[in-house]
């Protein structure tokens, strides 16, 4: 019997592939649960990186986006209620964690990397393939979570894996005009050095500037900034 000479020599088959990414994917999204955690009530009306967002207006987007991807990952993306924007409610960290669960959960029930998910906030003329949306969900929560640390004075430290994953996915994302229309995700890329790391090129691509302090708070946390989220925090 003659077997596939990738397989044969051990290369990873597109299943494998897709494993990985689901179980990265978690991995980031974990990562934002647990800085989420350290927020504290006051911590809400705090400005962040994403433009003029407080962490409570982007904290209900990243809910109503793993709503949205959960929806997508079980075949009901196109109906727009899974994807709007509702308030916090009583506990918004608890509503977050359990959103976050929701998508990490929906993303296992998909069989295969090709499985057509609906994504209208991207477009409705097609979808998108399993693999390609949930690549589209990483880098969200590998920077959202940058997003909520920079905005809490934490230390984020996402391991090489996880990063090296991202890095292409944020290169991939069409840069351009569109970039600077109302209410898109990203801001035009910025240049960065050659020996910058690899979140700090993640961000750039991305236009986030990886520098970035939040400047209501900035002069009332001196010192070394508060416990890092990383590959040893998440549950």
């Amino acid at each position: 019997m003659h077997t596939n000479s990738a397989q044969h020599q051990g290369a990873p088959t597109p299943h494998a592939d897709f494993a990985r990414l689901r179980h990265l994917n978690a991995r980031a999204v974990r990562d934002s649960v647990t800085l989420i955690r350290r927020m504290t009530p006051a911590d809400l009306r705090r400005p962040t990186p994403c433009s003029a967002w407080t962490l409570a207006e982007l904290l209900a987007h990243m809910t109503a986006q793993h709503n949205g991807f959960a929806a997508a990952a079980l075949g009901h993306g196109r109906d727009p209620s899974h994807w709007s924007v509702g308030p916090l409610g009583p506990d918004p960290v608890a509503r977050y964690r359990d959103a976050a669960e929701h998508a990490i959960a929906a993303f296992a029930t998909v069989e295969g990397p090709d499985r057509a998910f609906t994504l209208p906030e991207i477009t409705r003329a097609r979808t998108f393939p399993a693999a390609r949306a949930i690549g589209f969900h990483l880098i969200d929560y590998v920077v959202h979570s940058w997003d909520v640390a920079r905005t809490l004075d934490l230390a984020y430290a996402p391991d090489s894996e996880l990063l090296q994953a991202a890095l292409p996915i944020a290169r991939a994302v069409p840069d351009g005009d569109s970039r600077l229309a109302p209410g898109s995700a990203f801001r035009p890329g910025l240049s960065v050095d050659n020996g910058t790391g690899t979140l700090e090129k993640i961000l750039a691509a991305l236009g986030r500037p990886p520098d970035w302090r939040t400047p209501l708070f900035r002069d009332h946390h001196p010192g070394p900034e508060r416990d890092a989220a990383g590959p040893d925090s998440t549950s």
